[in-house]
């Protein structure tokens, strides 16, 4: 009789061994208030399209997305599971609505209201993170370098003009020497729950680019014309989409976060998730301008300053994904990078026959660009760090 040898299994990896962490439905209640400061920006930046008022956005969305993120760091390391962590969250999402409240004006007598809530921000995120069982010395560490760029904000929200400008965007370079500053692999990052919430973010984002075609439209009569760039302005929303989404990107991404140690994960996860997430919202808040005004006047030639916005900002969200995804060596590329600069070419159809003959030709060169894409099979090569 033959006994049976037993087999060695091999031993679960964290991700297998740990239950799946999910976005909690109060994290998407907390993106009611993004949605709202996406559409603020978007406001601002309609009003000052130049480059003065675009400088402004750039260093305001910077400023407050830092933050933002910074919270969906927080809710991977500590999901909000008890009543007294949703309390936390929802104080400091009283904060992310004055910041918001105040982003109109922000440069014109508001920076005062804009600088304080950012402090509480700062303050609940720090308080949280020390709950979290994370060291508290990184956390100490990143408090005080999260609290060193707050004192730029609020100092800078007492001042006006270019020297507001030059205190907002010195915080926003010291973001980019916070990850280096502190233990980053001491904070572990549950690749699941991570790559889902902004994936929620920047479907938060493009929503705000739905709104733009209702509040441009206004209460114009409903046309051929207007009815046409509505429709065309929503497929290039949905050409966005696919950009992200369309080739399960996210999941590929979630796939080779989960399987890299915790050091190449979170170093990855600054650069691809904090900084170039900014890129793409900058991308759609750009192109939400534009799309403004071209649902308002549908039928007649635009701004250069619109004209630009529309299509830089479809390119520049193609650039940024195009970077992403070379990161996690997703393919095709070079079609995404030939389409941001055939976008450029649309800007004079724009501001010479019409806002409908700009969105007419940015949503074609979108469609001829995933199509062709549809056509070729996905290829995954290992993740760069």
């Amino acid at each position: 009789m033959t006994v049976p040898v037993p087999r060695t299994l091999p031993a679960p990896s964290a991700a297998e061994a740990e239950p799946a962490l999910r976005v909690a439905p109060l994290e998407l209640f907390l993106d009611l208030v993004f949605v709202f400061t996406i559409t603020q920006l978007t406001g601002s930046l309609v009003h000052h399209l130049t480059a003065g008022g675009l400088a402004q956005v750039v260093v305001m969305l910077a400023v407050i997305w830092w933050m933002y993120d910074a919270f969906i760091w927080l809710t991977n390391a500590m999901p909000p599971s008890t009543h007294g962590r949703r309390g936390l969250l929802l104080l400091a999402m009283a904060g992310f609505l004055v910041i918001s409240l105040s982003v109109p004006h922000a440069f014109e007598g508001s920076g005062a209201a804009f600088g304080w809530a950012y402090l509480l921000v700062v303050a609940v995120h720090t308080g949280m993170f020390a709950a979290s069982g994370v060291a508290l010395g990184p956390v100490l560490r990143m408090g005080g370098l999260n609290l060193l760029n707050t004192g730029l904000v609020v100092t800078g929200g007492y001042l006006t003009g270019t020297t507001q400008l030059a205190f907002w965007a010195a915080a926003f370079a010291l973001q980019f020497a916070i990850p280096r500053l502190v233990d980053l692999p001491s904070f572990q990052l549950r690749a699941d729950h991570f790559v889902e919430r902004h994936g929620l973010v920047v479907i938060i984002a493009f929503g705000e680019s739905v709104i733009a075609i209702g509040v441009g439209a206004g209460t114009a009569e409903l046309g051929a014309a207007l009815i046409a760039v509505a429709l065309l302005s929503l497929a290039v929303c949905v050409g966005l989409w696919w950009a992200y989404f369309g080739r399960d990107d996210d999941a590929r991404a979630e796939h080779h976060m989960a399987a890299l140690p915790s050091d190449r994960r979170n170093r990855l996860a600054v650069s691809v998730y904090n900084l170039g997430h900014y890129g793409l919202l900058l991308g759609v808040l750009l192109f939400a301008t534009g799309v403004k005004s071209a649902v308002a006047h549908p039928a007649a030639p635009i701004t250069l300053a619109q004209a630009a916005a529309l299509a830089g900002g479809v390119a520049l969200f193609l650039v940024v994904n195009t970077a992403v995804r070379r990161t996690f060596a997703l393919t095709p590329n070079l079609p995404r990078l030939l389409t941001a600069a055939l976008l450029t070419l649309a800007v004079p159809l724009g501001t010479t026959v019409s806002a409908l003959a700009e969105v007419t030709a940015t949503a074609a060169v979108l469609a001829a660009a995933f199509a062709y894409e549809a056509c070729r099979p996905p290829v995954t090569d290992s993740p760069r760090a």
